[in-house]
Formats: structure tokens, C-alpha cells, sequence
């Protein structure tokens, strides 16, 4: 099989992209230091997991990159 499944790559995009963006202003801007990388992590009732991170392309503030797995926690 091929991961990531492109059948589920997108999944969830529509719940998680307004929770990036609600919480994307708390980065430190800095000439030449400042944040990369914004990170979310959702846990259910049930154990299943969605991680969800959003890193800076070539130290550009207008080009991110989001990668989102999701998985499920053992008991």
C-alpha cells in the first residue's frame, strides 16, 4: 500500500485549518529567529489521535506546509 493514502489525505483538513488559524498569531517574529512550526494535537474519548503540524517553507511567513496523522492510542 502507499502511505500517506491519497484517499485519506485530506481528511479533516475542513476541522483542523480554522484551529491553525485561531492559534497561528502566538508566533514570535524576529529578524532572523522567530516561529517555524505550529503543532495541534487532538485526542477523543476514545484514544484516536489527530496530529496535525504546519511548518514554514525556506523561512517564507507566506508558504507552510501542514502534515496531519492520525492514529489510534493503545489501551
Amino acid at each position: 500500500s502507499q502511505l500517506p493514502d491519497p484517499a485519506i489525505e485530506d481528511q479533516g483538513k475542513d476541522y483542523i485549518r480554522p484551529i491553525l488559524d485561531k492559534y497561528a498569531a502566538l508566533c514570535v517574529r524576529c529578524p532572523g529567529y522567530g516561529t517555524r512550526t505550529n503543532t495541534v494535537v487532538l485526542i477523543d474519548s476514545e484514544g484516536h489521535v489527530t496530529f496535525t503540524e504546519r511548518n514554514m517553507i525556506n523561512a517564507d511567513v507566506n508558504q507552510w506546509e501542514t502534515s496531519t496523522y492520525e492514529f489510534k492510542l493503545h489501551s
